[in-house]
C-alpha cells in the first residue's frame, strides 16, 4: 500500500517526527509520497517584503489566499525553499528523496482561474488577476516511476496551470493536492495538522472523532469541521472519491506522528462513509 503524507505548513507544526517516520516506512519497504504546504512561510515572506497577505471568502464560505502576480512570485520562492529543506531532511534520514513541484512533468495539471468569486461586505463579487488553478490531472506515471526506482517524491504546489494553452505556475491548495495524488495512486492519505484530529466540539480535544464509517458519521464530521479543518474534510472527500483507501487526520506533533496515525491515532475516514452517503442520496432521489 502506498502512503501519501501531507505535512502542514503552520507555525505550530514541527516536521522532524514526520521525517523520521517516513524514513522508518521506507526502510520497511513501503512506498511513500510526501506533500507539503507552506502558507505560513509565504505570509512571513510577504510581511518581510512589506506586502500584506490577502485572504478572500468564497460564496460557499471557504477562505483562501488571493494570489496576485507579486504573491505568486513569493509563493514560488517560499515553497521552493521549504521543498529543498524537506528533501535535505529526508536525505539526512537516509531516504533517497526527490523534490518536485506540481509544474514538474505537469505533476499537477489543470486550468488557471484568473477570476474568482468572492464575498466582500456581504456582497458577491468577481475578483480578477488571481493566479490559482483547479487540479484536473495528476501525472501518476511520473510518481510510480520514481517510487518503483526507490525514490521518495516530495511534492508541493504550485501546479501547472493551463492559461489558454500556455503553462504557468499557479497556486493550489496543498491538502487538495495531496488528495489528488492519493486518489491517483489509490493510496492511504495522512493529513498532518496541529491538532489531534477532528473534534465534535472544535473547542474540546476530548471530543475527538476517531472513526467515520457511515453516512451519519460523515454528516457529523462535516458539521464538526470549522475553519481550516473544513478544507481538510473537503480534501478527504476528494481523495476518497478519487480512489484513496482511507484518510487520516492526525497531529503532526505527536510522538511518531505518521506511525501512530497509521496505527489508529487521529480521525480515520473510511470510503464506506461516502459510499453509504451516495447510496442514501440516490434512494432519496427515487
Amino acid at each position: 500500500m502506498t502512503v501519501v503524507i501531507k505535512v502542514g505548513g503552520a507555525r505550530a507544526v514541527d516536521p522532524a517526527g514526520a521525517l523520521a517516520d517516513v524514513a522508518s516506512l521506507v526502510a520497511d519497504g513501503e512506498q511513500v509520497v510526501v506533500v507539503h504546504g507552506g502558507s505560513t512561510k509565504v505570509d512571513e515572506t510577504l510581511e518581510r517584503l512589506g506586502v500584506e497577505p490577502e485572504y478572500v471568502e468564497t460564496p460557499s464560505g471557504v477562505v483562501g489566499r488571493f494570489t496576485d502576480e507579486t504573491t505568486m512570485e513569493v509563493f514560488e520562492m517560499a515553497f521552493g525553499h521549504l521543498n529543498t529543506q524537506l528533501v535535505a531532511g529526508l536525505q539526512s534520514e537516509g531516504v533517497d528523496a526527490v523534490g518536485l513541484t506540481g509544474v514538474d512533468g505537469k505533476l499537477l495539471y489543470g486550468p488557471r482561474k484568473s477570476a474568482v468569486r468572492v464575498v466582500e461586505d456581504g456582497k458577491k463579487k468577481i475578483r480578477r488577476g488571481d493566479h490559482s488553478g483547479t487540479i484536473k490531472q495528476v501525472n501518476g506515471d511520473l510518481l510510480k516511476s520514481l517510487l518503483d526506482d526507490g525514490y521518495t517524491p516530495v511534492a508541493a504546489p504550485p501546479m501547472a496551470g493551463d492559461d489558454d494553452g500556455e503553462i504557468i505556475p499557479v497556486n493550489t491548495d496543498a491538502d487538495r493536492s495531496a488528495a489528488a495524488i492519493a486518489g491517483e495512486l489509490d493510496a492511504q492519505l495522512v493529513l498532518l495538522t496541529d491538532v489531534d484530529g477532528v473534534y465534535a466540539d472544535p473547542e474540546d480535544p476530548t471530543t475527538l472523532i476517531e472513526s467515520v464509517e457511515t453516512a451519519s458519521d460523515w454528516d457529523a464530521l462535516e458539521d464538526a469541521a470549522e475553519g481550516f479543518m473544513g478544507r481538510k474534510i473537503m480534501a478527504a472527500e476528494e481523495a476518497l472519491d478519487g480512489g484513496a483507501s482511507e484518510v487520516v487526520v492526525a497531529d503532526a506533533n505527536a510522538e511518531s506522528p505518521i506511525l501512530s496515525a497509521l496505527d489508529g491515532g487521529g480521525t480515520h475516514v473510511h470510503a464506506s462513509a461516502l459510499e453509504q452517503d451516495t447510496d442514501q442520496t440516490a434512494t432519496e432521489e427515487q
